[in-house]
């Protein structure tokens, strides 16, 4: 009977490509991050995408990688982001682009990209923005949040990370 406490075992197996696998620190809680990264990449790529896979890890990693083949078809592995040597966590813009620049470079991401505006709509965009402007908050609570005027206070609560992520 096998073990129920033992590390997953590795097996020889054929994956589609190109496969993305991001690997995440369980201690550190960062589930959901790499859920929303998951479903945000597999929205913009789709089909383009042969695999999305969550690695749950620990030691305050967190690292997303690439599985690509090379016209050789030998498996190429890229490592798209790595929250230690890239400090922190992408923005999902960067990392679509990231991915994108990979796995087709022609591809248009449309508003990710930063579509550039023509001069008559930033000649209208900057006139708009000269005009005075109120907030619907400054109206109804005298200059103050909404959560100020109600006396609200948010309080962060304290999560226990692990030694590395710190």
């Amino acid at each position: 009977m096998a073990d129920s406490n033992s590390s997953p075992r590795t097996a020889s197996v054929t994956a589609p490509v190109p496969r993305i696998s991001i690997q995440f620190c369980i201690q550190c809680k960062w589930n959901l991050r790499a859920a929303y990264y998951a479903q945000e990449l597999l929205q913009t790529f789709s089909t383009s995408l042969g695999e999305v896979s969550l690695r749950p890890s620990t030691g305050g990693i967190f690292i997303i990688i690439l599985e690509t083949l090379n016209e050789q078809s030998v498996l190429e592995s890229h490592v798209i982001w790595d929250r230690k040597s890239n400090g922190g966590f992408p923005e999902t813009k960067e990392l679509k682009k990231k991915v994108r620049d990979i796995i087709d470079p022609n591809r248009d991401l449309g508003h990710v990209d930063g579509k550039k505006k023509s001069v008559s709509q930033t000649q209208s965009d900057q006139s708009a923005s000269n005009a005075p402007q109120e907030s619907p908050d400054d109206t109804q609570t005298g200059g103050t949040s909404g959560q100020e005027s109600l006396g609200i206070q948010v309080v962060m609560a304290e999560r226990k990370a692990c030694e590395d992520c710190q």
